[in-house]
């Protein structure tokens, strides 16, 4: 009953047929693919379309020789020699749900979203829930994604309209699980999008795993979301650990800095965004100061500065929201802390700026794209999106809109068979072509596009990348430790 009267409020404040408007499209060759586009994907269809419920085709699996082009000196546990490396390899379906024949009689059809887009009070989020402005922006782009679609002819093959059944996932844990029990297996939605908060979201693909039906998240950079081995889950938005290896590398090999102090919110979202550097700082031989957290809806920060302080450290990372971000870097000022000051990619908003005001100039955060580069596709969007819903797109939304995209076009490609859907995402050997840039899938499917670290100067942020800045990285090694260290030995 409660996602029902979820779908309903949001059809009515997001439907372009409620408002009385038509979406406007692009020029045809700025928009996504409706068809295959990718040639690879026609013998993957032809073997997928030819098995009965008993047989797996015979698929190429993606094998790669590093994870997460992870610098040697950085690898965990870099003395000793695995038995096995994870994540390298591909995982597989070998189910039995591409045998399953596509419904007669539909009169549209579904794709879920699940997000923070109602406040509730979460345990899992730390209390009250505050990621709701993200969640509405990536509906925001979701429903774009769909209007469009629908405009360009809806599901092509039976000319039917795509539908976007929304859940709220601010809640407890459970909560999550069972909205997607209900898109699964009583809405019958054929793909899922979501989510952002990092205990939710691993919470929801655990339950699609057992429903099968992919799931793209588009807004939790959580590393270990991925680290699942859950053949049905995707990922179109770059992790933390791939901006943390980039503001390791900028704070040590760049900058050189030896003592670094780190303040964090209280949630997974901050906890699990730190780690790889403080992994990353340790194994440069340069280990992390100190590590203060607060818990989320603070405001008065004096204990965890004078903390850090008293560490005589020369920098200051931050991981947490905006508003927190700004607030800390106000108090920071204002007692006299002039370390220069490293955030999350949460701070990278209007919000931020004006709350810091002059102390935002200087400040660098990472980031998980480029939102500045020259691109015919995102200039579109950004306008489009902008006249309707009357305010700006950010990256929940752009993500979003990608992210919903890919689900169509999978759905095209496809048809309406869930594991079909899932095979062809997984095996697509193009970059999607994104609003964001080029979406690129690893093994494990993981979006491993280019970073940046963006800086707040001249009044605006600025993103670099790190061939712009120069970075430094350590060796990436083109084999992986089994081979390599057996490779070693043979050589020896």
């Amino acid at each position: 009953m409660k996602s029902t009267r979820i779908f309903l409020v949001f059809f009515f404040l997001f439907s372009s047929a409620a408002l009385g408007q038509t979406v406007e499209l692009p020029d045809p060759e700025l928009l996504p693919p409706m068809e295959n586009d990718d040639p690879a994907l026609v013998e993957v269809l032809e073997k997928i379309n030819a098995v009965d419920s008993y047989e797996v085709p015979d698929l190429k699996l993606r094998r790669e020789q590093n994870y997460a082009g992870t610098a040697e000196d950085v690898e965990p546990f870099s003395g000793v020699t695995p038995f096995k490396e994870h994540f390298l390899e591909q995982m597989e379906y070998t189910g039995p749900g591409r045998a399953i024949p596509e419904p007669e009689h539909l009169e549209t059809v579904k794709i879920g979203f699940i997000g923070p887009i109602m406040s509730t009070v979460s345990v899992a989020t730390g209390g009250k829930s505050h990621e709701e402005p993200l969640g509405l922006q990536m509906l925001r782009g979701s429903r774009l994604a769909i209007e469009q679609a629908n405009a360009r002819g809806g599901y092509l093959k039976r000319k039917l309209p795509f539908e976007l059944f929304v859940a709220n996932d601010n809640g407890l844990w459970g909560a999550s699980g069972n909205e997607i029990v209900t898109m699964a297996y009583k809405e019958h939605v054929w793909a899922i999008l979501g989510t952002i908060d990092g205990a939710n979201s691993h919470i929801a693909i655990r339950v699609a795993l057992k429903a099968e039906v992919a799931m793209i998240n588009s807004g939790d950079t959580d590393p270990t979301f991925i680290e699942t081995n859950i053949p049905w889950v995707f990922r179109c938005i770059s992790d933390d650990r791939q901006m943390g290896y980039l503001l390791v590398d900028y704070l040590f090999r760049k900058r050189g800095f030896k003592r670094i102090g780190i303040i964090r919110g209280s949630n997974r979202y901050a906890r699990f965004g730190v780690r790889e550097i403080i992994d990353g700082s340790r194994r440069l031989g340069n280990p992390i100061a100190i590590e203060m957290a607060y818990t989320l809806g603070s405001t008065d920060f004096s204990l965890q500065l004078e903390r850090l302080r008293e560490a005589n450290i020369v920098a200051v990372v931050h991981w947490g929201d905006g508003t927190d971000a700004a607030m800390i870097l106000n108090q920071m000022r204002e007692e006299g802390m002039t370390q220069p000051y490293f955030t999350s990619d949460r701070a990278v908003t209007s919000e931020f700026s004006e709350i810091a005001g002059q102390n935002a100039e200087g400040v660098w955060a990472a980031y998980p794209w480029n939102p500045i580069r020259k691109d015919p596709k995102l200039e579109a969007f950004r306008r489009i999106f902008r006249e309707r819903f009357g305010v700006d797109a950010d990256t929940y939304a752009a993500h979003g809109y990608d992210g919903m995209n890919m689900l169509i076009w999978a759905t095209q490609v496809a048809g309406l068979n869930r594991a079909k859907i899932r095979d062809v995402l997984a095996y697509r050997s193009k970059p999607w072509p994104g609003v964001t840039g080029d979406i690129a899938f690893s093994a494990a499917l993981d979006d491993v596009g280019t970073v940046t670290l963006a800086k707040f100067e001249g009044g605006k942020w600025n993103f670099h990348t790190r061939e712009d800045l120069q970075i430094p990285r350590g060796f990436i090694p083109a084999r992986d430790r089994v081979t390599r260290t057996a490779a070693a030995a043979t050589t020896d």
